[in-house]
């Protein structure tokens, strides 16, 4: 019965992104209202189209409404749901609140990625992604491989070794794009923007793209998120309470990995979307994972679609890396956290 309700209050959450997503849709150069917009939306979509005529609109405005604010409302709104979970996910993995979506360096790889193709100017795609994206999604797996094998894949997970290891691997990767940029001063503002975090070369290829991992991995979280209670009671109470810990982290943590690598690939680097919901989220329902985890994923996606539409419009027609605005936001919050926690002690 208390879950049933848990999915009611992710129903309302929902109802209320929707409502986010048409009022971003709507602010931008183009004059639309919230209802013309909403218009031009279903006129679209299979069986409204009929119902819903949107013929009295231009054309142009139909353009920037469909083929280019709601391919970027989706892609910012999917990913910030795919960070507030993960972030969710690895706070509860490695029993630490500090923990974030990028802890384990694949974000470094996917930067050393993203720097690799910018600089070498490799023409490729793949499955909607350009060749930033390709080398990023590249860079991110093979970090996670990286880390994986160091701190003993296959054998007993040590979530101590793992962070050891994915802050040392991060670091020397860091180091490596530092190396590269010296040499190469002409694309710094390039690769600096990238790792700032934009939504500005989305498309409805990369929304496929990342909706295939999206889904697929926070529906896998979500069904681990009571095993995750258990597991975060202890390794050993765990393993009595018939919990297999070995498989249940190695698998959270891998659909963690892609999540996170997929999302860079398509956005670049954005923190504290996945530091900050999860515990706003837990303030609020606890820090039961079964609540926390549905409700992480879609606040997580109202605060970024939230961010991206600021970062768009605040400044236009100049548009700011979102990742400062998360930023901003983040910050501060992170620091009256560890201000208030403190004065708990």
């Amino acid at each position: 019965m208390k879950q049933s309700l848990v999915w009611v209050k992710v129903a309302g959450l929902s109802l209320l992104l929707l409502l986010v997503m048409i009022f971003a849709i709507s602010v931008g150069s183009a004059d639309l209202s919230m209802w013309e917009s909403l218009r031009l939306v279903l006129s679209k979509l299979p069986g409204a189209g009929s119902y819903m005529n949107a013929a009295d609109l231009a054309d142009t405005y139909d353009k920037i409404i469909w083929q280019v604010r709601m391919p970027r409302i989706l892609t910012s709104a999917m990913v910030g749901g795919a960070l507030a979970i993960v972030g969710a996910a690895f706070q509860g993995v490695f029993r630490n609140s500090l923990a974030d979506p990028h802890i384990l360096g694949v974000s470094s790889g996917a930067a050393l990625g993203a720097t690799f193709a910018m600089l070498t100017g490799a023409s490729v795609s793949f499955l909607g992604l350009g060749t930033i994206g390709v080398f990023a999604f590249l860079g991110a797996m093979v970090t996670v491989f990286l880390v994986y094998r160091v701190a003993g894949f296959g054998g007993q997970i040590s979530t101590t070794n793992m962070l050891l290891t994915g802050t040392a691997i991060s670091t020397m990767l860091s180091s490596i794009i530092s190396l590269l940029m010296t040499f190469n001063n002409n694309q710094i503002a390039k690769v600096y923007m990238w790792t700032m975090g934009s939504f500005s070369s989305a498309t409805w290829e990369k929304v496929l793209f990342l909706s295939v991992f999206v889904v697929t991995g926070a529906a896998v979280m979500i069904l681990y998120s009571g095993k995750l209670n258990i597991l975060m009671m202890g390794e050993e109470d765990a393993q009595c309470l018939g919990v297999d810990v070995a498989k249940t982290k190695t698998l959270l943590i891998i659909t963690a990995s892609l999540l996170v690598a997929a999302s860079v690939s398509v956005s670049g680097i954005i923190g504290f979307v996945g530091l900050i919901i999860p515990h706003c989220v837990r303030m609020i329902c606890g820090s039961d994972n079964r609540k926390l985890m549905p409700y992480a994923f879609v606040i997580g996606a109202i605060f970024l679609v939230f961010c991206d539409t600021i970062a768009r419009t605040i400044a236009a027609p100049t548009e700011i890396p979102v990742g400062i605005i998360t930023s901003i936001f983040g910050a501060p919050y992170f620091v009256m956290l560890v201000v208030t926690r403190r004065r708990k002690v």
